[in-house]
């Protein structure tokens, strides 16, 4: 069962009680990420995100980590470019010990110099590891590449530059700034007693009065950019991504939308996948994804192949996104996407953890709680002139841009530069 509460202070609390289960997942969402970063700050949401574990007034690093397992539960916090997240999975039993863990991480985190020092170097190495990752670097150069200087461009993790030059004062006055609690959402999904939760809630997260601005207010809507990258890197293929604009996460088409991505690469019965791999064996990983944001988002197809096959994938590809965007897709495609569009949904809710994130995620795009029953009503009701439509809308290669990472060719990609 599904409930909403707002403490004094404006922090937002959202629950959902699934009691066949003995596990319960509490996470603290912020809504701040990469994208409200200054270029001077470009780093700071991740590297608060890792401060948080390094200490507070009543615990160090090692008393954290012990407590955590003490409990045999799971701790730890990711960053995108809208969010920051903490998180902490327990048994039921274990609840308020695990509450008031995560609340001392979030309210009274030390950010000792010399700790700041040391997870500078995990950082950088963390940004090292990105780079050597081909998948990740060709992804992240794309977004690079089709966002230019927007915000939402820019790495997650920043840049060596700005890691290497923050200082203590720098990252408590960005906490200051943004994590607000009229920003802040926290998300409890699994079993629980809801009597007995609203208090411990109040108690752990109720301090302090929410700021009246909203710094989400002042994020502004991405321009997408065409053209060609290609970045020479020596490794065995050569790692593409082809990028085309798509729509924010709350967009009232998404549901069109994914079914089309669904049919385009989003599965292994999709075209790219079936033509690209099991048709000609051109490359062993081929997918398609949308990246919604709240103002704005992209459609990208992710490819690895042989250097001389480069212009190949890209001419298949590109055939394949031709043919949606002028065509549309046919009704078989369209109801097998919808069954595995349905299926994954369910699937990916089984556990208290997917439903903690599902509840703030819902938050923090509609500002309300979208039921299963609901999704499962939005996803049958798209029809194949839906799609036809989003798709000539959206699925245009007037737009198109190419990124490339590898031993590439002098002359790759000439007819598309």
């Amino acid at each position: 069962m599904y409930r909403k509460l707002v403490l004094d202070n404006g922090v937002r609390v959202v629950t959902e009680r699934m009691p066949t289960l003995k596990s319960v997942t509490v996470g603290v969402w912020v809504n701040a990420g990469s994208r409200d970063e200054q270029p001077s700050q470009a780093g700071y949401s991740h590297f608060i995100e890792h401060m948080l574990f390094k200490g507070t007034s009543r615990r160090s690093s090692a008393e954290i980590s012990r407590e955590i397992d003490a409990l045999g539960g799971e701790m730890n916090a990711f960053t995108s470019r809208e969010t920051t997240t903490y998180y902490v999975k327990v048994l039921d039993q274990q609840l308020q010990r695990a509450l008031e863990l995560l609340s001392d991480l979030f309210h009274h985190s030390r950010f000792a110099p010399k700790e700041i020092e040391k997870e500078k170097q995990v950082v950088l190495e963390e940004i090292r590891m990105v780079r050597d990752d081909p998948e990740d670097l060709v992804q992240e150069l794309h977004m690079g590449q089709v966002l230019g200087r927007h915000p939402l461009g820019r790495a997650i993790l920043g840049r060596e530059k700005t890691i290497r030059g923050l200082r203590r004062q720098d990252l408590l006055n960005y906490i200051v700034t943004y994590y607000d609690p009229g920003q802040t959402v926290v998300s409890i999904a699994g079993n629980f007693d809801q009597a007995h939760l609203d208090p411990m809630v109040a108690r752990y997260f109720g301090k302090g009065r929410g700021a009246k601005t909203n710094h989400a207010n002042g994020r502004r809507p991405p321009d997408v950019h065409g053209g060609v990258l290609l970045r020479k890197k020596r490794l065995e293929q050569v790692h593409l991504c082809l990028g085309l604009k798509g729509i924010a996460a709350g967009h009232k088409d998404r549901y069109a939308l994914y079914a089309l991505n669904s049919v385009l690469g989003g599965s292994v019965s999709s075209r790219l996948f079936q033509e690209i791999r099991e048709k000609r064996g051109l490359a062993y990983s081929i997918y398609s994804f949308l990246s919604g944001y709240s103002d704005g988002g992209m459609i990208t197809v992710y490819a690895a192949t042989r250097p001389k096959e480069v212009d190949r994938v890209v001419d298949l590809v590109c055939r394949e996104i031709r043919r949606i965007g002028i065509k549309g897709v046919e009704r078989k495609e369209l109801e097998r996407a919808k069954t595995q569009m349905k299926g994954s949904l369910m699937l990916s809710l089984e556990s208290s953890h997917s439903r903690m994130s599902k509840l703030a995620k819902d938050e923090l795009t509609h500002g309300r709680h979208m039921s299963l029953e609901g999704m499962l009503a939005h996803i049958d009701r798209v029809n194949e002139e839906q799609v036809f439509n989003v798709g000539r809308q959206f699925i245009r290669l007037d737009s198109l841009a190419i990124t490339g990472l590898g031993p590439l060719a002098p002359r790759s990609l000439q007819s598309y530069r």
